[in-house]
């Protein structure tokens, strides 16, 4: 079965929600936006109150956001003395079955991964009616408010990224995709530790083959009315995600490489004024390219565009590749490339090597010069007799004058003899 696009009449596979030539919404998307939004924008329930104790043993300190899967507040852990993230399913979602079993694959999800760069689980607990996760609390700021303020440093852009890739690394590595990485969900902490939040989104390759879709995504939340909630989850979609396909862990490298670019550049890869545009970007646009730095190393640009070819066969097939190649670059920078090609640095640089020029020019010059010199003078021999008895001595002028001298323009010689001791 096909649906044909209404703008550019191009056949499309009847899953897929938007046109793949021309990105333009097909009417089997349009009919499910009425009904998903409402589905998402539903009351999320009642906060909880500064002081409030769950399980007799957490105690709420504030509330630090809300997100697709719930509130999250910091709180304190009476029976560690140690300060957490509690993540609660809001009471309205408690009785959709279908969110209440993404919560629980999440908790799954979350206590199967251990790795430094990805936010931690404690625990998952359930009381007074409600169910929420103990998380690890992440003290920093997010990478979207970094990036906020501007670009990266090309080195603080590879450090970030390189710590990004070893999560996601450890993550492919059980088999566990995200689904949804972009800046909101990526942390920084004060000593420049990066962390991964809210794998909650994220799903084992051989349990769920079903895609993501693009209107009833698990991003959009209660606050998605406000300007670029949804537009924000959208610029980081792979273009598989976009079409409604299944997706793997190269949607996350998708994600990775935008990420990267905005790093780098300040701006974001895909972006369009509405979701529509956003999208038509991912399918068929491509990333500002002059928009990156000048003294962008060339193996960081090619990485980048292995990460982002809307095709998934040909995009990198692995993020630990990239780790490795951000490894590389940071370990050996090229000269011209990453370091003196800063504008403070290349000045000095094109001086010096001026000056060095100049000098090899004005030396070599010199010696052909008096090569030549030497060259034209003839050559003159001559004889001289000295009398017979005479014999060559340094006389009475002392050691340390030669018998025979030769004047500095060859035009004289002269020379000490005696006769019987008469010099």
């Amino acid at each position: 079965m096909t649906t044909t696009c209404p703008k550019c009449r191009f056949e499309n596979p009847d899953d897929t929600n938007f046109c793949g030539k021309c990105a333009t919404p097909l009417p089997a998307a349009l009919g499910k936006t009425h009904e998903a939004l409402t589905k998402t924008i539903g009351e999320i329930g009642r906060d909880l109150s500064n002081g409030t104790l769950i399980a007799a043993k957490y105690r709420i300190l504030a509330k630090l956001g809300a997100g697709g899967m719930g509130e999250v507040y910091r709180a304190e852990d009476l029976s560690l003395n140690r300060q957490v993230a509690i993540k609660v399913l809001p009471d309205v979602f408690a009785k959709d079955q279908e969110r209440l079993a993404r919560f629980q694959r999440e908790a799954k999800v979350l206590a199967a991964l251990n790795h430094p760069n990805i936010a931690a689980i404690h625990g998952v607990e359930e009381a007074d009616g409600k169910r929420f996760l103990i998380l690890e609390l992440v003290e920093g700021e997010s990478l979207k408010t970094r990036l906020d303020r501007g670009n990266l440093a090309i080195e603080d852009s590879l450090e970030v990224c390189r710590q990004i890739a070893e999560g996601l690394e450890g993550a492919h590595e059980k088999s566990i995709i995200h689904r949804d990485l972009k800046p909101g969900n990526i942390m920084v902490t004060s000593d420049g530790k990066i962390k991964i939040l809210d794998f909650g989104l994220a799903k084992a390759f051989s349990a769920e083959t079903t895609a993501m879709d693009i209107i009833s995504s698990p991003t959009i939340t209660a606050d998605m009315t406000k300007p670029g909630i949804l537009l924000g989850t959208a610029a980081y979609m792979s273009p598989e995600q976009a079409r409604s396909r299944a997706v793997d862990k190269k949607t996350d490298i998708w994600a990775f490489g935008c990420i990267l670019f905005e790093c780098l550049s300040g701006r974001r890869a895909f972006e369009g004024e509405t979701i529509t545009e956003t999208l038509a970007t991912i399918l068929k646009g491509d990333p500002p390219w002059d928009l990156l730095p000048e003294n962008t190393p060339s193996r960081v640009k090619e990485l980048l565009r292995r990460c982002l070819r809307k095709d998934p066969s040909e995009r990198l097939h692995d993020v630990a590749d990239a780790r490795i190649e951000i490894a590389d670059v940071i370990a050996q920078p090229q000269i011209s490339e990453l370091h003196l090609a800063r504008p403070a640095h290349r000045g000095l640089f094109i001086a010096a090597l001026i000056v060095t020029l100049l000098i090899v020019a004005i030396g070599a010059s010199l010696l052909t010069w008096k090569l030549k010199t030497v060259a034209s003078q003839p050559i003159v021999r001559t004889a001289i007799d000295i009398s017979e008895g005479m014999q060559l001595t340094r006389g009475t002028m002392g050691p340390t004058f030669p018998e025979v001298a030769l004047s500095h323009d060859g035009k004289f010689l002269v020379y000490s003899a005696s006769l019987n001791g008469s010099v």
